[in-house]
């Protein structure tokens, strides 16, 4: 309901905000542009040309090439006319060796960093470092940036007079659209049902969860793929760490340590700046993404234990951690005993029918209900899918959810739940087909 109620409150921004103006504020904060990248040979040039298409009045674009096995910087030479240059940069935070800084003969605001393969975090770490603006955004190597998305996601901190200190937009699946040389040209869908179940989890997680939470400066989570940051407010958290999880731990350590500061600051979410970003398009490699994913919260709940009901930490420790540990982390586990219970329950007679089959369609109901209410929602206020096919798509597609999808991704949760209490480390292997059409 709170996320209704604010998305209602910003519908059809564009209409009545003036972004326009943004572009000639002396307030506009200049901005970095962080994309770090490892083997992301088949998608980073399209994401590059988004990035140098977008409407903002002043920023820097810093690509980290993270040891890339592939030929991810010989292809960024080759497109954009690399040349070796010596940069001086503070080190504010450890990273791995800098190999090489080059910059475009042909954008001059485009830099690549050549370095030492030390993972996403590293390479964070290592751009921060090299980055000249006061503020800095994180987007990952395979995503397509709409061209007034900046101006959108960076409003509310530059109104704010420096107490919002991050802000995240909302990422949505970009496969099915039509991309030509880093520009979305139409929204599409794809034939894929896994695709398309994600579009609708997406679309009810930015939606719903995190807009409710942002309203009451509770959210623990911006995306990796689509974030803005203060850098001072960072740098002073302590930067990046290495966790399969960085996007979440790094926003649950800056709320600790704001609290710590005992300073005002805000960390929100505007769902109208998009990130269109590559989805996995098949079971295979949406199972380790969810397996890591899982991991990654364990991992930034386990570090910042010590806010876990601590009244020091006001609304985060009370209400937020709480949530994300038993709702978030156990919630799969609870279901996944549930299922398993009602099958043995059913063989054994220690139940009666009719109630578990009223109680299975209240459950189905209730799922699908919210995630049409989400598609619902999106049609009603955001308007990203505009042909009427893709709302009837996604609504229909949203009825079976509880009947296949949300299964799966309970198991795959509850494994990535086992992973991270054995301690397994890494990402895994994700392969990247490109979205867009270079």
């Amino acid at each position: 309901m709170l996320s209704l109620s604010h998305i209602r409150k910003i519908y059809q921004l564009d209409e009545y905000e003036p972004y326009e103006e943004l572009l000639q504020s002396e307030y506009t904060k200049p901005v970095s542009i962080l994309v770090p990248a490892y083997n992301e040979s088949a998608g980073i040039y399209g994401s590059i040309r988004s990035l140098l298409s977008i409407e903002y009045p002043e920023y820097e674009i810093i690509i980290i090439n993270d040891g890339s096995t592939d030929d991810t910087l010989e292809k960024l030479m080759d497109k954009f006319q690399l040349k070796k240059i010596h940069r001086v940069y503070r080190k504010q935070l450890e990273s791995k060796r800098i190999r090489g800084v080059y910059q475009s003969a042909i954008y001059p605001h485009l830099v690549v960093l050549d370095k030492e393969n030390g993972g996403k975090a590293d390479a964070l770490n290592a751009g921060i470092n090299c980055s000249r603006y006061p503020y800095f955004c994180s987007l990952d190597g395979d995503s397509i940036i709409e061209r007034h998305a900046f101006l959108k996601v960076l409003k509310p901190i530059i109104e704010s007079d420096d107490e919002v200190i991050a802000s995240g937009g909302s990422v949505r699946i970009a496969n099915g659209c039509d991309i030509q040389n880093g520009e979305l040209k139409s929204v599409g869908l794809s034939n894929n049902p896994i695709v398309l179940m994600q579009v609708i989890e997406y679309l009810r997680a930015f939606l719903t969860g995190r807009v409710g939470l942002s309203s009451n400066n509770l959210l623990l989570i911006i995306s990796g793929a689509f974030g803005v940051f203060s850098k001072r407010w960072v740098v002073e958290a302590g930067g990046y760490t290495h966790t399969v999880g960085e996007d979440m731990e790094l926003v649950v350590r800056l709320h600790r340590y704001v609290k710590e500061q005992k300073v005002n600051k805000k960390i929100i979410y505007v769902p109208d700046p998009v990130c269109w970003t590559e989805a996995p398009d098949s079971l295979k490699y949406l199972r380790r993404q969810r397996k890591r994913w899982h991991r990654g919260l364990f991992e930034s709940l386990w570090k910042h234990k010590r806010v876990m009901f601590n009244p020091k930490y006001g609304s985060i420790g009370l209400f937020s951690m709480p949530y994300f540990f038993f709702i978030e982390f156990l919630g799969p586990l609870v279901e996944l005993i549930g299922y398993l219970l009602l099958i043995v329950s059913l063989f054994t007679g220690s139940i009666q029918i009719q109630y578990a089959l009223l109680f299975f369609l209240l459950s189905l109901i209730y799922g699908s209900v919210y995630s049409m209410a989400a598609v619902l929602l999106e049609e009603w206020s955001m308007e990203k899918y505009p042909k009427v096919k893709h709302f009837t798509t996604l609504f229909l597609m949203s009825l079976t959810e509880t009947l296949w999808y949300r299964p799966l991704t309970v198991i795959w949760r509850v494994e990535g739940m086992i992973e991270a209490i054995f301690g397994k480390k890494g990402w895994g292997e994700m392969v990247r087909k490109g979205v867009s059409n270079d």
